[in-house]
């Protein structure tokens, strides 16, 4: 779980109310596209000091996906060259579905820092099996099985890809920015 104003005032804006996404492509929140589609990573990090434009970019394919806006998303995720960059890259067509070009994606990314505060979150709230390093490999097979069921696995697969979606974007707020934040992985 993440606290919206640590990111200051405009993500905040958009972090709240949180939204538990499906492990599929959702459907987009539409009130909030407008306020998307304006939103530069000037205006975004204006609270702070930007250091890494790409990050900050990050940021923002993070937060169409977190709408279930994937094509916004993937359009952004794409342009960035870097093991975060494919990380969203990956999420987003998991959720697409799309478990092979996620699983391409995700092979790029390698072993990402958020790896391990991933494991114990997903520990923590009680997924089975859940190898140390993190496998996001399982994690798609996961979501490939269980999407659509309606039952406990599935929405506890959504609880870890929730948690999982917090890590990366507060990974990638503190990459691109000079705040730093105490829940940071």
């Amino acid at each position: 779980m993440i606290d919206p104003a640590t990111y200051g005032p405009v993500f905040a804006s958009l972090l709240v109310p949180q939204r538990l996404a499906p492990l599929g492509p959702g459907t987009p929140n539409q009130a909030v596209r407008d306020q998307l589609a304006r939103l530069t990573i000037e205006q975004a990090f204006a609270h702070t000091s930007l250091r890494d434009r790409d990050m900050a970019h990050a940021c923002l394919a993070g937060l169409w996906l977190y709408h279930d806006f994937l094509d916004e998303s993937h359009a952004i995720g794409q342009q960035i060259q870097s093991p975060t960059g494919s990380y969203w890259h990956g999420l987003m067509h998991r959720r697409e579905p799309d478990a092979g070009n996620a699983a391409y994606w995700f092979r790029r990314v390698g072993r990402h820092p958020i790896f391990p505060s991933l494991v114990q979150v997903a520990q923590g709230l009680g997924l089975p099996e859940v190898k140390d390093p993190w496998d996001p490999f399982d994690f798609i097979d996961r979501c490939e099985r269980h999407r659509g069921r309606g039952d406990d696995m599935e929405r506890l697969l959504q609880r870890v890809q929730h948690e999982e979606w917090c890590l990366l974007f507060e990974f990638s707020y503190r990459q691109a920015s000079e705040a730093t934040s105490s829940s940071a992985p």
